[in-house]
């Protein structure tokens, strides 16, 4: 595995650990989806880097799965996606 696609990994892990951190607050609905996004972003990135699949400089959980999905099938839930989007 390319250092890079670690790096992004990691980055996730921690965005992962913090939503899990805070799902118990109900206060804090909005931050625990914004580091739900931040997980799923980075670790789409991390394929993006590890396949090297291009340059995606967008925090568009949507195009960058579907640049991923077209080189490494995975499955995934596009209605979810949609939702962390907003």
């Amino acid at each position: 595995m390319k250092t890079i696609t670690r790096e992004w990994l990691a980055r996730a892990a921690e965005d992962l650990a913090a939503a899990q951190a805070l799902l118990l607050r109900a206060d804090l609905t909005n931050v625990v989806a914004f580091h739900a996004q931040q997980t799923v972003e980075k670790t789409l990135k991390a394929v993006i880097e590890e396949y090297d699949l291009g340059l995606m400089k967008t925090h568009s959980l949507t195009r960058l799965y579907e640049l991923v999905r077209s080189h490494h099938p995975v499955i995934a839930d596009m209605d979810m996606l949609d939702r962390l989007e907003s």
